[in-house]
């Protein structure tokens, strides 16, 4: 006999279960006005923007005509050489100057502080003049295989290497310092019980851990040294920002070719942010922390978003 016909405690038989599934949860997403509000304010504010440069008196012809002009063009191709040049400095000597602050020998350490404390206590651009005009301090320079004079060795591109590279090293010093002291103790200790020696252990398992935190802040100097390197036309090196003064001096457009200069620094900008993007999370491989979703990943995320529907208690929500 089923269940349901065996009698109840008082005598009457047992009524079947009821079969009929429960009724669906319907599910009313939450409102978020203020969401609704703070973006319609901001898209007034972007139009409002963008219809006082329409109607300023700004020749965008002009502006589109330059962009591929060659000056700017030779101008935009140097501004990215020696940025390029100048962080290759910065991240050679900062590593150098990271291990030695961080020996326990005293005299590199107080020579790498010293470095550090001066470079990062001037502004660049004094810096900048400083090499520039170095031939009034020294008529020549020798450096026992090679003499000559000092405005002979200090060219516009010298001292803008010198300024921007030399100052990078003292902040690349510190990131780096940062990065080495991030990676546990017990790395070392184990390279050492392993018989490596303080040099092989540095190359092989301390700086390749450093890399994760290195990297994004070295992609931030990168980017600012780009930015910085405007600087250089006070010694006369023919950058972007240099091209475009010397552009507008001809053509008196000076608030057009201010705007070409303008879209260069954001293309390049742009560029090397997409980079940085993709380096980062090459390091960041093998991390607990899970990697951020590329551009690409995340548009795939919201039209899939839009496109299926969700279900809660059998409902199409």
């Amino acid at each position: 006999m089923a269940d349901f016909d065996k009698p109840s405690g008082n005598g009457t038989p047992a009524e079947a279960p009821d079969a009929t599934p429960p009724e669906a949860i319907v599910a009313i997403p939450v409102r978020h006005y203020g969401r609704w509000i703070s973006a319609a304010v901001v898209l007034v504010l972007l139009a409002l923007l963008v219809r006082a440069f329409a109607g300023a008196d700004v020749s965008w012809d002009v502006v589109g005509d330059h962009l591929t002009y060659d000056t700017i063009v030779d101008g935009a191709r140097n501004t990215l050489w020696i940025t390029v040049l100048s962080m290759v400095i910065g991240v050679v000597l900062g590593i150098a100057l990271a291990v030695m602050r961080l020996s326990g020998n005293p005299v590199l350490a107080s020579v790498a502080w010293g470095y550090i404390w001066f470079f990062r206590g001037t502004p660049v651009l004094v810096q900048l003049v400083l090499w520039f005009n170095l031939s009034i301090v020294f008529d020549t320079l020798n450096f026992g295989f090679y003499k000559d004079e000092t405005n002979d060795i200090i060219t516009p591109f010298v001292a803008a290497l010198l300024g921007l590279g030399l100052n990078e090293a003292a902040y690349m010093a510190e990131i780096a310092r940062a990065g080495i002291l991030s990676v546990d103790q017990g790395q070392t200790e184990a390279a050492h019980a392993l018989g490596m020696n303080n040099g092989k252990t540095m190359r092989r398992i301390v700086l390749p851990q450093a890399m994760r935190v290195v990297i994004p802040p070295t992609g931030n100097e990168f980017i600012n040294m780009l930015k910085t390197s405007s600087l250089v036309s006070v010694v006369q090196y023919d950058d972007l920002f240099r091209a475009q003064d010397v552009v507008a001096g001809r053509n008196l457009a000076i608030m057009e070719m201010l705007l070409v200069a303008t879209v260069w620094y954001l293309a390049l900008t742009t560029i090397f942010n997409i980079g940085q993007f993709y380096l980062e999370r090459h390091y960041s491989k093998g991390s607990g922390r899970s990697q951020p979703p590329t551009p690409l990943q995340r548009l795939r995320a919201q039209l899939t978003r839009f496109r299926t529907p969700s279900r809660v208690g059998g409902t199409t929500v």
